[in-house]
């Protein structure tokens, strides 16, 4: 088993040696672990490992998307290590690892990568980061169906050593690029050597436009079990494709922006592991949510004070505020947590947000009758051995079932639409995290909860 804390603690006494070797343990590493080890260091000694490392153990660890911090790690080694680095990394990290440099750090570096690297970086900075063409790699390989399958085959050797596979293969129109067909490098081995490229491609393969969205690529990957998928320009012709590794990389990075988002985390706040991220970076990103959050529950407190007056008259209500809060709270969180997850496996689209509320609205009444006749039962059942609920227990028992049912049917209602209404203004939906949707729900719970108590306790507590 590998001991990565012995190899990070050796690595940096390495480092803290200046001229010593990297460590044996480190270099017999997998890229994938070497990267995993990367991460944990300062990004100073980070960059100082990738310096030392042998060239190609160097481009294939900064080839992996696990790898955090690329961009910062080049810019820290001189400009012909980094730009043979770069040059030697797929087409698509590559551009990832460019877009998160500065534009000062872009042309110290890229004037020292080769003419044909340069066109192609800049032909795919052109496309937006989170559309098919942003995460395309463009070395695919391209056959012509005239071509006979043991001429393929020759053609596909010749590529093998620069492409980054060569399992997903495209017949191109020759005059033109646009696409015909794609045949597997199955079906070439098990085809007649005789027959032509042609007569054994798929035609009309799937495909996906250059400016498609990234999440948009990955369902349809995910859907029919693709390893790559063509990437078309608005002309037909085909220009990259994206691979199933790509994809997972896309569904990992969303998730992760996602999950922070629902937790009321800005984004960017784990780049580095918890215990690495400095103290002052995690405060900033969990502070602004949390301020807003703050502001938002002080309207709890003016509306409390609106009804001051009644929670003086009768305060036995206030003993069950927590209680009818958090139920909103839960509820909605509950409903939001459902809708964004549906929504990113794309269930539904906008247009069905009757559907969702409709569904919503039933299921938020189910529930709030579930919750109201146990917190009904509650008090009934403690009253015979109490004073706390005063003479009139009855209507307090009654008070609290009724407002259950509103309060977490109103819950619910709110955390299925909230996704609904950001999605149309154009945000993530995500932003509606949980903590947001209790804040939300907090506030109007309260008006519900006394709102009940004036009518069903008016001329006795009230």
């Amino acid at each position: 088993m590998i001991d990565l804390r012995q190899i990070i603690e050796d690595t940096q006494e390495s480092l803290d040696a200046a001229s010593g070797p990297l460590p044996e343990a480190l270099l017999a590493l997998r890229e994938q672990d070497i990267a995993d080890v990367l991460n944990k260091l300062l990004c100073v000694d980070a960059a100082e490992t990738m310096r030392r490392l042998p060239l190609a153990v160097a481009v294939h660890v900064c080839d992996q998307p696990t790898l955090r911090r690329r961009p910062t790690i080049l810019e820290q080694l001189d400009p012909e290590i980094a730009a043979k680095i770069l040059e030697d990394l797929s087409a698509d990290e590559r551009t990832a690892v460019i877009r998160g440099m500065s534009p000062y750090q872009q042309h110290r570096i890229l004037p020292k990568v080769s003419d044909k690297v340069q066109r192609e970086i800049k032909l795919l900075l052109q496309y937006p980061p989170r559309t098919a063409g942003g995460i395309m790699t463009t070395e695919f390989v391209s056959l012509q169906p005239a071509m006979s399958v043991e001429e393929a085959l020759g053609a596909i050797k010749g590529y093998a050593a620069d492409k980054e596979t060569i399992y997903a293969c495209y017949v191109l129109e020759e005059a033109t690029g646009r696409l015909l067909g794609s045949v597997s490098l199955r079906d070439l081995v098990l085809a007649d050597p005789a027959s032509t490229v042609a007569s054994i491609m798929r035609r009309k393969p799937l495909s996906v436009s250059a400016q498609q969205p990234q999440k948009e690529v990955a369902i349809k990957i995910s859907k029919y079990n693709l390893l790559a998928i063509p990437v078309l320009e608005t002309d037909g012709r085909v220009v990259g494709f994206v691979t199933v590794d790509d994809v997972i990389d896309v569904l990992v990075e969303e998730e992760t922006e996602r999950a922070l988002r629902m937790g009321g985390v800005e984004p960017g706040a784990l780049d580095l592991p918890y215990i690495a991220t400095p103290f002052l970076t995690m405060v900033k990103k969990r502070a602004t949510w949390l301020i807003v959050l703050f502001l938002g529950e002080m309207l709890t407190a003016t509306a409390m004070g609106y009804f001051e007056d009644e929670i003086a008259k009768a305060v036995v209500l206030a003993l069950f505020l927590p209680l009818i809060i958090s139920s909103g709270g839960n509820s909605g969180s509950q409903a939001t947590t459902l809708v964004i997850r549906a929504m990113a496996l794309g269930e539904f689209t906008l247009a069905d947000w009757w559907k969702i509320a409709w569904r919503e609205v039933l299921a938020g009444l189910a529930l709030g009758a579930i919750l109201g006749l146990i917190g009904f039962a509650r008090i009934a059942a403690w009253a015979p051995f109490t004073s706390v609920y005063g003479a009139h227990w009855l209507l307090v028992a009654v008070t609290v079932g009724l407002s259950l049912v509103g309060v977490v049917a109103w819950g619910t209602i709110c955390g299925s639409m909230l996704p609904f209404i950001l999605k149309r203004l154009g945000t993530d939906p995500a932003t509606s995290s949980a903590p947001f949707v209790a804040t939300l729900v907090d506030v109007t719970g309260l008006v519900i909860y006394f709102s009940v108590a004036l009518v069903v306790m008016h001329g006795t507590i009230l």
